[in-house]
């Protein structure tokens, strides 16, 4: 035994002498040049050829690299023996993936392939202009080489259909926010996103149901409308303006719209961007089937109706304060802001946000815009290509009314008493209430269901009585404005009539000054 260690031992210390010779004999651009001789010369004759998909493709994250994380993920959790377990923040499912430097087999069409995901740890950067995460991670694809052309050709088509009907089905959607502005994490990300539960649906939404079906319609013209958007050579997106007095339900129906159609939504808020260049960067990070909404845009910046901007010598500061959004809504142009470092985004960055070249870095993306003041936007901003399809939402309606008796109360048509609906059809309309009013009375009730539709009833009348009073106050304002406008009008038409009149009255008022001067001096003298 003490000679094998002995002969062992001899053996490693001849071996340290050699390669210690090798590097002292053969510099190192020999030696990569030898091993990479040797490399192509055995992968000539190897019958596999391999494949690298990294995390991060250059500056953007690698579609591909997510994709296939998806897919293994379901393929994982029934053939793999060594699983990677994550749960997110707040996710309702957990999901799996391979482990480390783990493998896993897949077949396709009779075609065996081996996936790995490597891990390694990224080397120390001093200066970067984008952080980059610690670990490099990617997969790597292991097939034979009488089978590439079937990998390259379909089978990774294969894994994108699969990984995208995974996300849609299994995965909760997303909704994202720049809280952060442009800048960007470890990973390249300027969003932050939670799982969205929103309950909302076009089922639940008190509108009227023509309305809804139209829209509905709309939407799955779009999510189906790949082909002719290529056919006609437009960019594969839609614009919709939600406008309508608050409480109506804007913020429901978008909601409604990403459960319908299976979409994220990123919720964009514009306060948070400086500049237009930061704007086109979260533009390109966002994904395709996906609703980008920015809400109450006439409050968020300074987005005013340039026709309608002020005449005389402002006219040119007016239409520059117009443009510049990042100006406050009363101020006096962008210096100040400038100076403090606020917010620069133009009228026209986001008209190219929308409708620009930009627009076009992604597929299958729904713009939706909602404002209360639709007369305060820039006409510019609503043409067709930019907001599509303008939807109006309303004070509450009859259909409306009844969605939302059946929603909170559980009332069917023929479940009301007698004339309770033709009392409501009678009311609901000059009441002019909001889903939201409603709803608060229905919600206080919902115990006593005979209860709530009695208040219901009470407060519709009330408010219809209110309405009705204050038109009748409109109606005798504007009847003395009109008499008001007529004496005018008649003054103008005779203005030698009621001149004489004037000069009479001044001639009187002269003779009297004179009267009482006269009268003075008489007094003097005596």
């Amino acid at each position: 035994m003490k000679e094998i260690w002995t002969t062992m031992a001899s053996m490693m210390g001849v071996w340290a002498f050699c390669q210690s010779l090798i590097h002292t004999v053969f510099p190192p651009e020999l030696r990569f040049a030898f091993l990479k001789f040797f490399h192509r010369f055995f992968s000539y004759f190897s019958t596999y050829c391999y494949y690298d998909i990294t995390e991060i493709d250059g500056v953007n994250t690698n579609e591909l690299y997510n994709a296939v994380q998806l897919y293994l993920s379901s393929s994982a959790s029934i053939s793999g023996s060594r699983l990677s377990l994550t749960r997110g923040l707040n996710s309702s499912s957990i999901t799996y993936g391979l482990s480390n430097n783990d493998r896993l087999i897949d077949s396709y069409r009779g075609a065996t392939v081996e996936w790995e995901h490597i891990v390694t740890q990224r080397q120390s950067q001093t200066f970067s202009w984008r952080p980059l995460p610690e670990e490099k991670r990617g997969f790597t694809l292991r097939v034979r080489k009488k089978n590439k052309q079937l990998v390259l050709s379909s089978y990774l088509d294969y894994v994108m259909e699969k990984a995208n009907e995974l996300r849609r089905k299994n995965q909760d959607r997303l909704l994202y926010t720049n809280s952060r502005g442009g800048s960007l994490d470890s990973r390249g990300h300027p969003w932050e996103s939670v799982p969205f539960k929103h309950p909302s649906t076009f089922d639940t939404l008190a509108m009227d149901p023509s309305k809804k079906s139209e829209i509905m319609a709309d939407l799955l013209d779009f999510a189906n409308g790949e082909s002719f958007y290529q056919k006609t050579g437009r960019a594969w997106k839609r614009g919709y303006l939600l406008y309508g007095p608050p409480g109506t339900g804007k913020s429901s129906m978008i909601a409604a719209m990403a459960n319908f159609l299976g979409y994220d939504i990123y919720d964009l808020e514009l306060t948070e961007v400086n500049t237009n260049s930061e704007l086109r960067k979260l533009l390109m990070k966002t994904s395709s089937k996906s609703i980008i909404v920015i809400e109450d845009i006439d409050c968020s910046i300074n987005l005013t109706n340039r026709n309608k901007s002020g005449g005389g010598g402002g006219g040119a500061a007016a239409r520059k304060n117009s443009y510049d959004m990042g100006s406050p809504p009363g101020g006096g142009g962008g210096g100040a802001a400038g100076e403090e470092g606020g917010n620069t985004i133009t009228l026209s960055g986001l008209l190219n946000f929308t409708d620009g070249l930009w627009s076009c870095c992604g597929s299958e993306r729904i713009f939706v815009f909602t404002t209360n003041h639709i007369e305060k936007l820039d006409p510019a901003l609503l043409r067709s290509g930019r907001m599509d399809m303008h939807i109006h939402m309303s004070y509450c309606s009859f259909q409306s009314l009844k969605i939302l008796l059946k929603n909170y109360l559980g009332f069917e048509e023929s479940g009301l008493r007698e004339g309770v609906l033709a009392e409501l059809e009678a009311v609901v309309a000059a009441a002019e209430m909001t889903p939201a009013d409603i709803s608060e009375v229905l919600i206080k009730n919902r115990r006593d269901k005979n209860k709530a539709v009695e208040e219901l009833v009470e407060a519709l009348k009330i408010r219809a009585e209110k309405n009705r009073l204050k038109k009748t106050n409109l109606v005798i304002g504007n009847d003395v404005v009109v008499e008001d406008e007529e004496q005018e009008k008649r003054a103008l038409e005779y203005p030698k009539e009621n001149g004489s009149h004037l000069n009479c009255g001044k001639c009187g008022e002269k003779e009297e000054q004179n009267q009482i001067e006269e009268g003075e001096e008489g007094k003097m003298k005596e």
